[in-house]
């Protein structure tokens, strides 16, 4: 090996450590604790497939998918398609635009668990604000015990997931928007286009590309959730807000289940990794028949 081989190589070395140490351990051994039955301290029991048929049985482990499912879709309408309208909003050159970006922007730059507490403020039954403005205006019987309602738990978390990312993707579209030419502006103005019509028949598809990074944004971020479900409602009431991720977190921190909490997040990589690939395929389909 000649000595800039070998130079190349120690260039190279501490990425690939690091990223083997971080990344490709932690998968492995994942994938081998999954077939075990230990609870992190004990002796380590080979108990095969076990763990993999108890997860296909466990109602709450596949009902936390639909809820993931339920989340996406809304996301998708909330944070997507609401932050392409105000995206057109401000590119339609009204006066304040850049004020009205930054108050949209402003609440993807909180933490969010300082999100989740101040909407657990906001959704209180006894002294929220939602409630009390309800009040205020004659709406008393419109009053709800929002997050401990299985019926408005979900709804209510998917509505401060869009309040907080709406602005983000709005930013995206903002940016891709920015850059189409002004003389396609100038040429549909001479038509007599409308506002409307230049953003149905020209903003939007001509960033038809970022529209479908941010739908696939919203479904693969949809099975990273976690502070928000785990702040607000860690999964409650009766299950009705558990997702995978909070499931994992009891079985694996609460039972103390590593070999059953490692099948089940082997099971939500795989989910993951084939929705990534037909959603990879999908796209290349539609780009193979815009061409």
């Amino acid at each position: 090996m000649s000595p800039k081989s070998r130079s190349a190589y120690l260039f190279v070395a501490p990425a690939v450590l690091l990223f083997a140490f971080t990344i490709l351990v932690p998968i492995v051994m994942t994938f081998a604790f999954s077939f075990y039955d230990w609870n992190g301290f004990g002796a380590m029991n080979f108990v095969g497939l076990d763990n993999y048929a108890r997860a296909f049985q466990d109602r709450i482990y596949w009902s936390s998918y639909s809820h993931i499912l339920i989340y996406i879709i809304a996301t998708v309408f909330l944070e997507v398609l609401v932050g392409l309208c105000l995206a057109g909003l401000i590119t339609m050159g009204r006066k304040g635009s850049s004020l009205f970006r930054i108050a949209f922007f402003t609440p993807v730059m909180l933490p969010m668990i300082v999100v989740s507490y101040i909407w657990r403020f906001v959704y209180n039954s006894d002294f929220g604000l939602l409630n009390s403005i309800l009040t205020a205006v004659g709406l008393e019987s419109w009053t709800n015990v929002w997050l401990g309602n299985p019926n408005t738990a979900l709804l209510a978390i998917c509505l401060v997931s869009g309040w907080v990312y709406a602005g983000f993707y709005m930013t995206i579209f903002y940016s891709g928007i920015q850059r189409i030419p002004k003389d396609v502006y100038e040429s549909a103005y001479l038509d007599g286009a409308t506002e409307w019509t230049i953003f149905t028949k020209i903003k939007m598809p001509m960033i038809r590309g970022l529209v479908d990074t941010g739908v696939m944004l919203c479904v693969l971020t949809g099975f990273q959730a976690f502070d928000l479900f785990y702040v607000m409602t860690n999964g409650g009431p009766y299950n009705s807000t558990e997702i995978v991720t909070t499931y994992l977190v009891k079985v694996v921190f609460n039972n103390m289940s590593i070999g059953y909490g490692s099948a089940l997040a082997v099971i939500m990589t795989v989910v993951i990794a084939v929705i990534g690939l037909l959603a990879g395929k999908l796209q290349r389909k539609d780009n193979s028949l815009e061409y």
